[in-house]
Order: C-alpha cells, then structure tokens, then sequence
C-alpha cells in the first residue's frame, strides 16, 4: 500500500465561532504533520487532507470528538507522496458558492442514488420505472475533459455560481428523464441536487459521494477519462492511481 493517505470529506452543518475553531484545527493537524486545506463556513466544513495514516485517522477521531462533526464520512486514495505543499484551514462564506442562500442541505438533503444503484440504471438504460437515466456533471469546463460518464450532460460552466441558470434552461427538455447530478466528492451536488427539486425537477437525484465514491466502488463502468482533483495529483484514474506523469504532459502541451 502507497504510505501518503488522502481523504476529501465535508459535511453541511452549522457552525460558529469559526476563528476559535480555526486555530484548533491548524494547531491539530500541524502537530500530526497533515497538508491540505479545510474550508470552515457558517454552514459546514470542507476538506482536502493527506499525511500518514494513523496521523489522518487520528485528527478525524479528535473532529469527531465535537458532536457536529460526528457524521463526517471520507473518501480515501493513496499516493506515493504528499500531494500538498502546506496546511491551510481558510474562513470562508460557503463551502462550495453558490449564491443561493436558501439552498441549505443541512435541512434536509436531495433525494440521492448509491454507486451502486446507479450502475445498475446504467447498465440498464432506465431507472426502476424504465425512465431514461441522465447524468448532469455540474462541474467546470476544465474537470469536464479530464473525464465523465458516457453521454452526460454538461454546460462548459465556468463557476459552480452558472449552474442554476444552466439547469433551468435545459428543465423542459430533460421533463420526460430521470437525472442524476454527480461531481468530484458529492459536495456540489448537495446543492445542485436540492435546486433541481426546487425549480420542479422531481425525478433528480444526487449521486451518493460523488465520482470518487463511484470509483471507490464500482471502477470505471459507464465513465471515460479520469478525475481530475485539487491537489498536485492532478487526476485519479477509477482505480484511484494518479494518472501517469506522461499523459498529464500530453494534455499540458496540447492543452
């Protein structure tokens, strides 16, 4: 097994006294040697970390320790070095911006599928109730061509911020489907799924964890391409290896 863990985790929830917080976490994960960054809001925490293992478990068994981060789940890869150059716990207004503050997932999240379940619609070309199945990618332009899932939707967004108008133009001629939004670790979508029922899109879902959970427990069924993640990494394959250093040159030179 590769020695660096790297984990994305984040969860809606709401939080105060940021500034206190901030310097306990820093301090924590300072002392266990970790790098990455962790965005603290008034709605939740997000984060991207890696370090050794028991030194990683460990600062999520002492967050865990704070009754509001008890529910913090991770998704895990590993690499053969630090994928970051420094620590950073950053106070922000949101965890992913969207500028639709009524958008509030710790109320209550979208109806969301498992890895799982989707590969079985895929697979099938329907849902349960034989509607067509529509992957929504809400990422930006520059993640979509690393890689998505075979035939899904995108609208070459810059911003997280475009992504409600982008929707909505397309809610009459995506009526008839079944659509399920997915990103890189599920965050995006807590949002976007939540806005695609409030505009009226009643068959939409969320794919649970985001492309690297699918990845995680299904590999690469119905998605071409690689992920492409915040850190020096670059881009998982759906086997979670960094993708090769050559072909990360080859997509810089014609890029």
């Amino acid at each position: 097994m590769k020695p660096i863990l790297n984990i994305a985790a984040y969860l809606f929830v709401s939080l105060d006294n940021l500034v206190e917080l901030r310097a306990k976490i820093l301090e924590e994960c300072n002392a266990r040697q970790l790098k990455g960054t962790i965005l603290l809001t008034a709605e939740g925490i997000n984060m991207f970390l890696a370090g050794s293992e028991p030194e990683l478990r460990g600062f999520l068994d002492w967050l865990r320790l704070d009754p509001r981060f008890k529910l913090l789940e991770s998704k895990d890869s590993w690499s053969e070095t630090q994928p970051f150059k420094k620590m950073l716990v950053k106070i922000k207004n949101e965890i992913i911006r969207m500028n639709h503050p009524a958008i509030r997932p710790e109320e209550g999240r979208a109806n969301f599928i498992t890895p799982k379940k989707l590969q079985e619609w895929l697979d099938r070309g329907t849902d349960d109730l034989g509607r067509p199945v529509v992957m929504v990618d809400t990422r930006n332009a520059f993640e979509v061509e690393y890689g998505t899932f075979e035939n899904a939707l995108h609208f070459n967004i810059e911003k997280f911020t475009e992504f409600p108008a982008a929707i909505t133009a397309h809610k009459d001629a995506l009526a008839d489907k079944t659509l399920v939004s997915f990103c890189t670790g599920g965050i995006r979508c807590e949002k976007s799924g939540l806005y695609m029922r409030e505009i009226g899109m009643e068959h939409s879902y969320q794919l649970e964890g985001g492309i690297l959970k699918y990845f995680e427990e299904v590999g690469s069924a119905h998605y071409t391409g690689s992920c492409f993640v915040f850190d020096e990494r670059e881009a998982l394959e759906p086997n979670l290896d960094s993708i090769p250093l050559e072909r990360s040159i080859r997509k810089k030179q014609t890029s």
